[in-house]
């Protein structure tokens, strides 16, 4: 259990529809959270998807109400992910950077 608190992979946040630990496809730049990888089959419930799917650094219980899932192509084909509030300094230098809101209806495989 405790390799899984490591990995943020604890059962808590994927209990409540609202919060989530998020990925992102490096290769396409698509989202999706844990549980919706595992009910996809792409990954197992105990472990982290494979590549080249990448968690997005932040809280491992992130609400969309609060948090904004942002995306960036660095160069063809790969892309980074980031979470931050929404409506702080962070997220509006993020977009000023290019970066690009990833809007939760879009959020899923």
């Amino acid at each position: 259990m405790a390799a899984r608190r490591c990995a943020g992979l604890h059962p808590g946040p994927l209990a409540c529809g609202g919060v989530a630990v998020f990925f992102i496809d490096t290769s396409t730049g698509q989202v999706a959270t844990q549980r919706q990888l595992v009910e996809a089959g792409v990954a197992p419930a105990d472990a982290l998807p494979p590549k080249p799917w990448h968690r997005i650094q932040g809280t491992g219980d992130a609400s969309t109400m609060w948090y904004a899932v942002m995306r960036k192509q660095v160069r063809d084909g790969v892309y980074i992910g980031a979470l931050c509030i929404r409506h702080q300094e962070h997220h509006a230098s993020l977009l000023q950077e290019g970066w690009q809101e990833v809007e939760p209806a879009s959020i899923g495989v």
